[in-house]
């Protein structure tokens, strides 16, 4: 009997072991493939929209910036201009006071001399008139000049702290990919796609003018890397290959996907044509269309420039150059 009891008392606590070990065993269980690729996948997706943000806000500040230099080179002009003015109405001013007396004692003395001198007192005064209202519309323009620095300045120091807050938030999405690679690593034995010919997209189509000349850029690019807030000729983000394809072509595009959708003709799917834009869902991505349902685009980070499917996510819509 207690021999039973003995075995009944270790199966039970073998169960018990059982039961306690095996959440522990769950929790240990390590991602499968397709586990990791939606995990980076996700983070990627988030980060390239921080870079977004980025680049759109660099692009902001940029203009602003050439708006406040033009402004402070009409400021400067302005100034000197007013204190010109000034300088010479102080002028007029001691000559009267210096003068006035002498040409009202010699009028009063010299036959006749009482009727020349209201008018000479005239010009003055109207002269010295004609600078203080010259005075006053620099002074006018120059203190709107120096309101719109002003609020130029305010706007830029906004700007450059949100720049701050996102260089946190991508640097925050980074650390998080970089234990994705590793483990991707640990899966695939690489953290990032191996590097492919430069020929590998194919030779390009035949494409006349300056579509044809983005669209002949975006295939050299293709194998290059994935770069944040980059435009070339190294590694590219998406809008910042977009960029470069159109600028190759001589064309200017802003560096940030909403404002490229802002910066071209919007045109329906079955008007498209190599080197249109192709936007998608919430613009945080773009790619360059190149003709038979493909695009050319810098996917996301730990991924090369690839020529690919158009439908890889939700569309949009499209943009002209």
């Amino acid at each position: 009997m207690s021999s039973l009891l003995m075995l009944l008392r270790s199966l039970a606590v073998a169960g018990l072991s059982a039961v306690l070990l095996a959440p522990a065993s769950v929790a240990r269980a390590e991602p499968t493939p397709a586990e990791l690729t939606k995990q980076i996948e996700k983070s990627s997706t988030e980060l390239e929209r921080i870079v977004e943000s980025y680049n759109k806000l660099n692009e902001e500040i940029k203009a602003n910036k050439a708006e406040a230099a033009a402004l402070e080179a009409r400021i400067g002009p302005l100034q000197e201009q007013a204190e010109r003015s000034r300088a010479d109405v102080g002028v007029l001013a001691a000559t009267a006071y210096k003068t006035g007396g002498m040409r009202t004692a010699a009028a009063l003395l010299e036959p006749g001399g009482t009727a020349a001198l209201p008018e000479r007192l005239g010009t003055l005064d109207q002269l010295t008139r004609q600078r203080q209202r010259t005075i006053t519309g620099f002074t006018a323009d120059q203190r709107r000049l120096i309101d719109q620095k002003s609020k130029l300045d305010l706007t830029l120091a906004r700007e450059a702290a949100q720049a701050k807050q996102l260089v946190a938030g991508k640097k925050r999405i980074e650390s998080d990919l970089s234990r994705l690679y590793e483990m991707r690593r640990k899966a695939y034995g690489r953290a990032t796609e191996a590097p492919t010919k430069a020929n590998s997209a194919g030779k390009p189509p035949a494409v006349s003018g300056k579509a044809g000349v983005a669209v002949r850029y975006a295939y050299g690019a293709v194998g290059k890397p994935y770069g944040w807030g980059s435009e070339g000729p190294g590694s590219y983000d998406c809008s910042g290959l977009t960029l470069a394809s159109w600028r190759a072509a001589g064309k200017s595009l802003p560096h940030n996907a909403a404002a490229q959708w802002n910066a071209t003709t919007r045109i329906s799917r079955s008007a498209l044509q190599p080197g249109d834009l192709v936007f998608y869902s919430g613009l945080g991505h773009v790619a360059l269309y190149v003709g038979g349902g493909q695009i050319i685009d810098a996917p996301s980070a730990g991924r090369n420039v690839s020529k690919r499917s158009m439908n890889i996510m939700t569309i949009a819509g499209y943009g002209r150059v």
